[in-house]
């Protein structure tokens, strides 16, 4: 093969290589380009995304009464428990418990279900160990298959799941039936005396 006919066997080479990755190149930006709006549309829309977190005015939730609101498309229990409620939760001994770890957002992980670890601290307070214990929040979604429990029911005063029989204590902590896990708490904290910061 003369210098010639080599020179121009590289050079259809080059080309063809050229002509190849230039394809797939376009090929895979009209691919991107058609399956964008497709994972785009996955993304949370705008009104979703203010609902990330929501204030709640609780001025009007008397002790003893619950106040339930929608949040991310959940129910949130908000309850304002009296001091017997109060004293049941911290009387409770950890050691009957079904799950002990406090399954609460704002804690440390690892931290055990204590009465103080459940429950919400109010303004201006910083150490767990000040919290009166007035205010619980959590999900208003029950651990075993997702139904929404009754409040002020059950065998320890908190609430009750009818649709197979879990029982949960003024502290939202599973007590008996088929639920593994205690009522979940997201991020919360009072931002005033009487306004919940939910998320």
């Amino acid at each position: 093969m003369s210098h010639v006919q080599e020179h121009a066997a590289d050079h259809q080479g080059t080309r063809r290589d050229f002509l190849y990755y230039a394809t797939a190149g376009a090929g895979v930006v009209a691919t991107g380009a058609a399956v964008w709006p497709l994972v785009n549309q996955m993304n949370p829309s705008a009104d979703v995304q203010r609902l990330s977190s929501i204030r709640v005015d609780v001025s009007a939730v008397a002790p003893g009464t619950q106040l339930t609101v929608l949040w991310q498309g959940k129910p949130v229990f908000i309850r304002s428990r009296t001091e017997e409620e109060v004293k049941s939760a911290r009387d409770t001994d950890l050691a009957v418990l079904v799950d002990r770890a406090a399954e609460n957002e704002n804690t440390a992980a690892g931290a055990e279900a204590t009465d103080a670890n459940r429950t919400v601290m109010p303004f201006g307070v910083t150490d767990p160990k000040d919290n009166p214990g007035t205010w619980y929040v959590s999900l208003g979604v029950c651990t075993h298959l997702g139904c929404v429990p009754l409040d002020h029911q059950g065998d320890f005063g908190g609430w009750f799941c009818p649709c197979h029989g879990s029982h949960y204590d003024t502290a939202g902590r599973i007590r008996k039936g088929p639920a593994p896990k205690n009522l979940h708490i997201p991020l919360v904290a009072f931002v005033d005396d009487t306004t919940i910061k939910l998320g």
